[in-house]
């Protein structure tokens, strides 16, 4: 590509082919020449790289700013940019802001876009996405919300993607918020839906209601664990482990 000379009375360009490096010298007046050299920068070296999970589109950022803008106004004008935006979006933008909104713990917009994710025809409910909603209610201190949503999984395990390493991470993220009731209600959610509980999970609520002091709680998953792994998985007592070092 090349930019063709132009000349005044005054200045003239020469003509010189374009480039990012460069562009042609600028001659001012006649007794007394000033060349100038202007250089283009490419902007693309000064950009951050993008942190997994949050490369968001222009327009998922635009209607996570609206949401948040209408959020300090009024119900009304929530539901209008639900409607006039966020479900005109295709399915990675959703999930983006979904995950988006949790991250920056705007609890009630994440869940007001997820109510209307699950109106969606590729909507499968998923323990992960879960444990994610879960963890944010929870670091939030929204403890209420966090009972309405595993009723809801409760309700949906006949659709529920469930693996035992999502179950396992949920259980630790409840456990580790002293949720402990919540978290025996996945569990046995867990085995409803026949997701088999590995050692990892056993030793994960064992240690946990130990440290809690529900021992009682504690013997009775130890009894489960024996009934499924035998002899071959064993438990190490905290107190005990710090005492034999």
């Amino acid at each position: 590509m090349e930019i063709w000379s132009i000349s005044c009375d005054r200045c003239r360009f020469t003509r010189t082919p374009f480039n990012l490096i460069a562009f042609p010298l600028l001659e001012v007046g006649k007794k007394d020449k000033v060349k100038m050299q202007v250089t283009m920068r490419d902007r693309s070296k000064n950009r951050k790289p993008l942190q997994k999970g949050r490369n968001l589109s222009i327009e998922a950022i635009q209607t996570i700013q609206s949401l948040k803008r209408a959020y300090k106004s009024s119900a009304d004008n929530q539901q209008q940019v639900i409607n006039s935006k966020f479900s005109r979006l295709l399915k990675f933008d959703m999930m983006a802001i979904l995950r988006e909104l949790l991250r920056q713990d705007h609890c009630v917009l994440a869940l007001m876009v997820y109510v209307e994710i699950q109106k969606e025809h590729w909507y499968k409910p998923s323990v992960s996405l879960y444990g994610e909603i879960i963890s944010a209610l929870a670091r939030n201190g929204l403890h209420d919300n966090i009972n309405i949503i595993v009723h809801e999984m409760k309700a949906e395990k006949g659709r529920l993607e469930a693996k035992t390493e999502g179950f396992n991470l949920l259980l630790e993220s409840l456990m580790s918020y002293n949720l402990i009731e919540a978290a025996l209600d996945c569990f046995e959610l867990m085995k409803s839906v026949d997701c088999e509980p590995d050692r990892s999970t056993f030793k994960l609520l064992v240690a946990q209601l130990d440290s809690k002091g529900e021992t009682g709680l504690s013997e009775s998953i130890r009894k489960e664990a024996f009934r499924y792994y035998g002899d071959s998985i064993e438990f190490v007592n905290e107190q005990e482990e710090v005492t034999a070092c």
